[in-house]
């Protein structure tokens, strides 16, 4: 009886040990592919404002603003911006509060479009929650068409250490 147990365990083992073994050579064989329309590159977006090593930027997306001609997305940019409490930390018309002003021009991350829509869809450190799994990519670019409206204050509570 014993003999016959340890006859069916090493049977076991070994089956159990070339169907890893098929799985592996199976999964080698067929290369991953992104679904049509991705890109297979990681997620990266170019802009001048990066520095690059060796003078080389890599392949990057460009983002272009849907929104940009439509004269009503600003407005819903305005709706969005307070419905999704973004004034809660930026201020009321975006002029700062916890979080930094996004009237006055000066910009951490960068200031284009592109850059702004970055912000808010990934988030970043240190307080900017990521909001690209809560709405949608063209009323993301609405907010941006929306921030980049608005008026400088008239009295910047910071300065400018740029000339």
């Amino acid at each position: 009886m014993k003999a016959l147990q340890t006859m069916v365990m090493s049977v076991s083992v070994r089956t159990a040990g070339a169907l890893c073994c098929a799985a592996v050579v199976s999964c080698a064989q067929h290369e991953a592919t992104a679904p049509a329309g991705t890109s297979s590159g990681p997620p990266a977006i170019r802009y001048e404002a990066h520095i690059s090593a060796g003078g080389q930027l890599p392949a990057g997306a460009g983002l272009n603003n849907p929104v940009l001609q439509d004269p009503a997305a600003t407005k819903n940019g305005e709706t969005l911006f307070s419905a999704m409490n973004c004034d809660g930390c930026h201020g009321g018309g975006g002029t700062g509060w916890v979080g930094p002003s996004l009237a006055d021009g000066r910009w951490r991350y960068g200031g284009a479009d592109e850059e702004i829509f970055t912000s808010i869809y990934f988030g970043r450190p240190k307080g900017m929650p990521a909001f690209g799994g809560t709405i949608s990519p063209t009323a993301i670019w609405s907010i941006v068409k929306y921030i980049k409206s608005l008026p400088p204050p008239p009295n910047a509570p910071t300065e400018s250490w740029e000339d």
